[in-house]
């Protein structure tokens, strides 16, 4: 039976707690696609002390982190990450007034230049 997918709150979770949590879904990760430690370890030319550490909670550094996203194929992870741009509805009224709403008329030598076939 599969199990109901539950927002984590991230906000209500010390940093090591957080830690650990990406540390779980890193190794769900990885034994999804049925990778042994050793083998991430080949992929991502990370020591598998380094990735057994990190899917035990223990602190590791972004670059550790995205060389396994990556070998893991897992690198759209970071798309949570990305800021939306919202913009105000004072924002929005400013940026329609300086879009373009029609092409300038061109010169009559100019039109006459690009018909000489």
């Amino acid at each position: 039976m599969l199990q109901k997918d539950i927002k984590t709150d991230w906000y209500n979770m010390s940093d090591p707690a957080i830690i650990r949590e990406i540390g779980k879904r890193i190794k769900r990760a990885r034994l999804n696609k049925n990778i042994t430690q050793m083998y991430l370890a080949e992929l991502t030319g990370l020591d598998r002390a380094t990735i057994s550490q990190m899917e035990n909670g223990k602190s590791s550094n972004l670059m550790t982190v995205v060389q396994i996203l990556r070998a893991l194929g897992k690198l759209n992870y970071l798309d949570a990450m990305q800021e939306e741009y919202e913009v105000s509805p004072l924002q929005a009224v400013k940026l329609e007034g300086k879009r373009r709403r029609r092409a300038s008329s061109r010169s009559n030598t100019e039109v006459e230049r690009e018909s000489e076939w």
